[in-house]
């Protein structure tokens, strides 16, 4: 009878979490040739091809995709049995705040992955705008708090820079019109850098949208009538990045910041950080 070792199978897990070997080595901690080697050893073991690497980016095969599922349930199983065997039950809640437009897809995998580890703490987590996450961290009513800035504030940590990119509807042509529609939150920390990159590149614009509400905002730029903005790897998938071919002005990189209330750090927020720097981290 052949066993499949739990390594192996956290390897092809990462991979497909992250999109790709590079990636998910970094989430590991391990070499990329250490996560390929893993995943080598799980097809010799099974006699069979997991993934396809004939394209740039890796696909899994119907054996891959057949295997993940079992996969994610053990080690799902794995961490469980261990977080709660061997763990000290910290107890309480940790109040993480997070910008909406970087909600998804990080966050739910961070806090599937803290609860793996701490079922007994909670996390209460916070999401709107950066402006308004920084009045509630300084308020301390957030302990820790992501934002969406063009540099760091004293205190705070830079996660990734990421490009900002111009986003519509699928196949859309909203973007070609003039004078240029924008849809945008209220307090929307990339509104006043779109409209000063729109004016220095004397393109007529007018807001079609000024909400509170991300549903009108999705739902207006959905039907093509208005353009938004994105950072690289956020993008909602009903939308797509805008191949304008300068049509539209270059926006300005977007850093990733993190926050975290000083004092005696516990070994959930310690996690809880680590768990960010992986998920949101440059590699």
């Amino acid at each position: 009878m052949r066993n499949l070792d739990l390594a192996t199978l956290r390897a092809l897990v990462a991979v497909a979490d992250a999109g790709g070997v590079t990636r998910a080595a970094g989430f590991l901690h391990l070499t990329q040739s250490a996560v390929s080697m893993q995943l080598k050893r799980l097809e010799e073991l099974l006699d069979v091809q997991l993934l396809d690497r004939s394209g740039r980016s890796i696909a899994f095969t119907a054996s891959g995709d057949q295997l993940l599922s079992y996969a994610r349930r053990m080690v799902a199983m794995n961490d469980e049995a261990v977080a709660r065997l061997t763990a000290q039950e910290y107890t309480g809640t940790l109040r993480l705040g997070v910008p909406h437009d970087i909600v998804n897809p990080a966050i739910p995998q961070v806090l599937k992955q803290f609860n793996a580890m701490f079922p007994a703490t909670r996390i209460a987590l916070e999401s709107c705008h950066t402006r308004t996450l920084k009045e509630m961290f300084a308020k301390g009513e957030c302990d820790i708090i992501l934002t969406t800035e063009t540099s760091v504030e004293a205190g705070g940590v830079t996660l990734a820079r990421r490009p900002l990119h111009w986003i519509g509807a699928r196949g859309g042509a909203a973007w070609r019109q003039r004078p240029l529609s924008i849809a945008y939150g209220r307090l929307c920390t990339f509104r006043p850098l779109v409209v000063a990159a729109l004016n220095n590149a004397n393109i007529d614009w007018q807001m079609l949208l000024e909400t509170d509400n991300d549903s009108a905002i999705h739902a207006t730029v959905s039907a093509d009538l208005a353009v938004h903005t994105a950072i690289e790897g956020t993008e909602p998938q009903q939308f797509e990045r805008i191949d304008h071919s300068g049509a539209l002005p270059d926006l300005p990189d977007q850093l990733i910041n993190l926050y975290m209330a000083q004092g005696d750090v516990s070994e959930p927020m310690q996690q809880l950080v680590t768990l960010l720097r992986a998920r949101l981290g440059d590699k």
